[in-house]
């Protein structure tokens, strides 16, 4: 199918509605796709993820705060996710990859945003156990193992780092840049709390 063919207009208007894309765009993807909706959006994705970058110095005030219980009551999350404008905010697609978002921390656990949410005392910590672990072995590679050691450490406790729950091949960071792609608009996740019922709090640790 070419780009001169005719598209159905209601393929157009639920592939819009699914990624907030032009028009144009739309009907462009489609008739490449051969009135394919699914592959429609991935033509749309490919084609923006080079402008994503572009886009995440973009003002974000505008957004959602979502929660999920788990586990009858066991596990909460709330999370603040922010887009550029209200339309984006009430898009059926930003609010389910809102929903995967809270999802994820629930399930994953993460403990900070990105890696500069990490405490220095915690990075010290660990880069003293990491060392103690390559004790010995030859300086060249001491400096690549303990780095290897602190992606592996980010990678399971920063949430922009994580391996998405349902797609373990990307990381949420990698997620918001394709919503970003899709969407259009600067995405950012803002903050996020989790609860667990019966864990101690910051102060008990030690008590």
């Amino acid at each position: 199918m070419s780009t001169a063919t005719i598209v159905d207009p209601k393929l157009v208007k639920q592939l819009r509605e699914k990624t907030n894309a032009g028009m144009m765009d739309c009907k462009h993807a489609l008739a490449e796709a051969g009135g394919d909706l699914d592959k429609a959006e991935t033509i749309l994705r490919k084609k923006g993820i080079a402008t994503a970058s572009k886009k995440a110095s973009r003002v974000t005030k505008e957004g959602i705060v979502a929660a999920y219980i788990h586990m009858q009551g066991k596990i909460g999350v709330l999370v603040e996710v922010n887009c550029e404008t209200d339309f984006v905010a009430k898009n059926e697609n930003f609010r389910e990859f809102v929903k995967d978002i809270t999802l994820h921390i629930a399930a994953a656990h993460p403990l900070y945003l990105s890696r500069e949410e990490v405490p220095s005392k915690t990075v010290e910590a660990e880069r003293t156990i990491y060392e103690a672990q390559v004790k010995g072995k030859p300086a060249n590679v001491v400096g690549k193992i303990v780095d290897g050691k602190f992606d592996k450490f980010y990678g399971s406790v920063c949430l922009l780092e994580q391996a998405f729950i349902k797609n373990p091949d990307v990381t949420i960071g990698d997620l918001v840049k394709s919503k970003i792609a899709e969407l259009g608009e600067n995405i950012v996740i803002r903050r996020f709390t989790r609860y667990l019922v019966g864990e101690p709090l910051p102060g008990e640790i030690n008590s």
